[in-house]
């Protein structure tokens, strides 16, 4: 086995799939701007962050300046660009306690920089939100739900840990540690060629863990996918690949994450669990049929979202490829098998146009014969799992078809998908 150390910059919001739907800042409350500071012609936002762990703010304030001058100082204005992105060159300082190293990423809500932190010595992730009302709203729910989830995530192993908060010229900027590259990432990175099984087994346990943790605390993620799951380390191994799909010499090997810990990111979409939510939740290939037809969608809806992304692990592509929900239900009924009656019954006014006569209006309303080519092609779900996993395909299919029910009242838990048997074996 050839073992190289390969360090990465992680592009965690980089490469958003043409799929990726908008960014909504729906459900959000009004937040009050944070407040900033003006010393001396410079920003310094919420000083009281800047503050180590035990330190009063006012002891920090003079460290930030030396004889009137903020230290580090902060680069001249420059206006954001058109779509509200903060402007920044590499080797500037954001505030005088991050000095700006690289871009990692960049996504509807902004850009990702790496940042050296002089204060605890260490690079970190910082995410720039757009100067944008909603974004910045969204961001701010974001940050609550970050702090409520560090408060009871002793030691931090299951979400991406926050380490600090500030308004920076109009743009909300979280500090988090910095973690490994997004499975899609290592995924497309790798020419999307599976994880072996016993990677996704050990993926998939620390993602349940990960989700049934928020559950209990009454908190649903409602937008989880490869995206925003993120390796905690970027070191990989190339191990031989006996699947091999080219001639290329490079493509006798694959790479293979040197270590399965990960850590789930990207709160701007969490909430609470209420009754009758009903708005859009979930991007397009990982979203649940519920939130579809319309029915309201609860925390199932998440483990809807897991049983799709471990079937990707699985394979290296998204289970169900489409942009369009007619074509997505009669994707999941070729997959799965046909949708309950009880649900096509309930569909909201949206959803009424996808069903006749209480089926799926398929392919009679197909948009195009390539569309209902696109369904044909699509195996069921056993044949799919048979065909890339050779040894515990049988638990591994029966874990998922409980993860993918289509009534939200029947499918799996978190912890109950957790005792299943495909969890019980041991790694080879």
């Amino acid at each position: 086995m050839e073992m190289e150390r390969v360090f990465e910059f992680p592009h965690t919001h980089m490469d958003r799939r043409p799929r990726k739907r908008a960014r909504l800042g729906w459900d959000v409350p009004e937040v009050p701007k944070a407040q900033v500071g003006l010393f001396f012609g410079q920003e310094v936002a919420n000083i009281s962050s800047y503050a180590p762990s035990g330190v009063p703010a006012e002891n920090t304030t003079s460290s930030l300046f030396v004889k009137g001058v903020a230290r580090n100082g902060s680069p001249p204005w420059r206006d954001d660009d058109k779509d509200g992105h903060y402007m920044f060159a590499v080797g500037e300082n954001l505030t005088s306690r991050y000095k700006i190293h690289s871009k990692m990423g960049e996504g509807t809500f902004g850009q990702v920089l790496e940042c050296w932190d002089r204060e605890r010595k260490e690079m970190v992730a910082i995410k720039i939100v757009r100067g944008i009302k909603k974004y910045r709203e969204a961001a701010m729910i974001e940050i609550e739900m970050l702090q409520q989830l560090g408060k009871h995530d002793i030691g931090g192993n299951r979400c991406v840990q926050i380490r600090n908060w500030f308004d920076y010229r109009n743009h909300i900027c979280i500090v988090f540690e910095k973690l490994g590259p997004s499975l899609y990432d290592f995924l497309r990175k790798n020419n999307y060629r599976s994880f072996p099984i016993d990677l996704v087994r050990e993926i998939g346990r620390q993602l349940l863990e990960c989700i049934a943790f928020m559950h209990d605390l009454r908190m649903i993620h409602t937008d989880l996918k490869p995206e925003n799951i993120l390796l905690v380390s970027s070191d990989y191994v190339k191990v031989p690949d006996y699947k091999i799909t080219s001639r290329s010499p490079n493509s006798y090997f694959k790479k293979v994450p040197k270590s399965c810990a990960i850590k789930v990111i990207d709160f701007g979409s969490t909430t609470y669990e209420r009754v009758d939510q009903s708005y859009i939740v979930s991007t397009r290939h990982y979203r649940a049929p519920e939130v579809i037809l319309g029915l309201g969608w609860s925390h199932p809806c998440d483990i809807w979202s897991v049983g799709c992304i471990l079937v990707e692990l699985c394979t290296g592509e998204a289970l169900f490829q489409t942009h369009e929900n007619l074509e997505h239900l009669a994707m999941m009924e070729r997959v799965l098998g046909p949708l309950p009656l009880h649900m096509l019954k309930r569909v909201d006014r949206h959803a009424e146009k996808y069903v006749r006569r209480s089926k799926l209006d398929w392919p009679e309303g197909a948009a195009s014969r390539e569309s209902i080519k696109a369904v044909l092609k699509l195996p069921r779900l056993q044949n799919l799992i048979m065909q890339h996993v050779d040894h515990s395909a049988g638990d591994l299919i029966h874990l998922l078809q409980g993860l993918l029910r289509y009534d939200p009242s029947e499918r799996l838990s978190a912890k109950e998908a957790l005792r299943h048997s495909f969890f019980m074996r041991r790694s080879h």
